[in-house]
């Protein structure tokens, strides 16, 4: 558990000294998760009332969005009064999840991005869908319509489940292993369809090499049977009441079950790190033997 798992247990941050901060640093850029058991995200009374079901959802997603940088939400049963509670609450967690990293990882805020803030009521075990979709296997983070162009995917979670039901989580193996095993399988970066994707709005922006093979290893992983089933991998639970933060794009994860989870996802480009050989942009460059397009 050590070897996945760094844990800070401090219900006051500004206690936490420079050495435990550079620690936590050195931990999260490694591949471990940032373990806060002693760091909810309290739900206020009226949210309490009337956000804790998945009712609230539209039936189209399985999770209510918000941009923090546009003040939209999305993915809701529209009604102006749980507009105006889930908006204040979004908000709320967002304010929370970045004042945690400010916090803990303080060479990270010139330097880091606005993505974003989800909350999913919807329970994750038993839910119907593709291999590719299906976040109960085993993955690394890649968005097939959105790329992040080499920049880290760092995310904060929050398991506000009222019942003190756990988020359970499987840890797979570390990054370079991952990469050993299915990368030689993986095609070359080819420009020409990455343009055609971008002009018939299959992506927003145009795929660079990295988006290309990050996106190839996450299916390869989720399809893969074998893997699946062979992969040596070690199951967490998260219980209620408690937060983690982890870098998703480097951190192989699967979420078997769970209801509640609030989640902020930031972006941090690779030069803000302190340790940039770390991450999956020169971990792929070191596999190509080449500088990735970004």
């Amino acid at each position: 558990m050590d070897q996945l798992l760094h844990t800070i247990d401090a219900d006051n941050l500004n206690s936490l000294s420079a050495d435990s901060k550079k620690l936590a640093l050195a931990s999260l850029e490694l591949g471990k998760v940032l373990y806060l058991p002693s760091y909810p995200f309290h739900l206020e009374a009226n949210e309490k009332t009337e956000l804790l079901s998945d009712k609230i959802l539209d039936g189209k997603h399985k999770n209510v969005s918000f941009d923090y940088r546009t003040n939209r939400l999305g993915g809701f049963q529209t009604n102006a009064n749980l507009e105006h509670t889930l908006k204040a609450f979004m908000l709320r967690y967002a304010e929370f999840a970045r004042e945690l990293i400010d916090s803990v990882l303080p060479q990270y805020q010139d330097g880091l991005l606005w993505g974003r803030t989800s909350y999913r009521p919807a329970e994750i075990k038993g839910r119907v869908s593709s291999k590719r979709k299906d976040d109960t296997r085993l993955h690394v983070d890649s968005f097939p319509a959105t790329p992040v162009n080499g920049r880290r995917i760092l995310r904060v979670f929050s398991n506000v489940n009222p019942f003190n039901e756990p988020r359970v989580w499987h840890l797979g193996e570390p990054f370079h292993q991952v990469l050993q095993r299915f990368a030689p399988g993986i095609p070359s970066y080819n420009y020409a369809r990455a343009k055609l994707l971008h002009l018939i709005k299959a992506t927003k922006t145009l795929r660079s090499a990295y988006d290309h093979y990050q996106l190839n290893l996450h299916d390869n992983m989720k399809l893969s049977d074998d893997y699946q089933q062979t992969v040596k991998k070690q199951r967490i639970d998260f219980p209620a009441q408690c937060t983690w933060i982890v870098f998703t794009d480097q951190v192989s994860h699967a979420a078997l079950s769970g209801q509640f989870l609030m989640e902020q996802t930031f972006y941090l480009p690779v030069n803000a790190m302190a340790n940039p050989e770390f991450s999956p942009l020169k971990q792929w460059e070191q596999e190509r033997l080449a500088t990735l397009p970004i």
